[in-house]
């Protein structure tokens, strides 16, 4: 197990990440979690702005880095992340 992550944690799982983008963009956009789809598009599918998705990557950095020390989402990554399952793979990665 690396150093960095927590003891009492393991690893966090493909539908587990799915499940924490889904409730955070559930709550700023303030629809029900079940209504967002991986394949939705943020800007098409779920009417996020830019304002959404700095939001978004806030709460997500917020929420992770309690599971990995120093997660962060990078600025010049965000106009790659534009749909759900983009956010999910990325963040997948950086968990590494």
């Amino acid at each position: 197990m690396p150093a960095e992550t927590h003891v009492e944690q393991g690893p966090i799982g493909r539908d587990e990440v799915l499940g924490i983008v889904k409730d955070q963009l559930a709550d700023i956009l303030e629809i029900e979690p079940s209504s967002i789809n991986e394949g939705d598009a943020f800007a098409d599918d779920l009417d996020a702005d830019s304002l959404a998705l700095i939001e978004l990557v806030e709460a997500l950095e917020e929420e992770l880095a309690e599971r990995a020390s120093g997660f962060r989402i990078d600025d010049e990554d965000l106009e790659d992340l534009r749909t759900v399952r983009d956010a999910v793979d990325y963040v997948i990665a950086k968990l590494g």
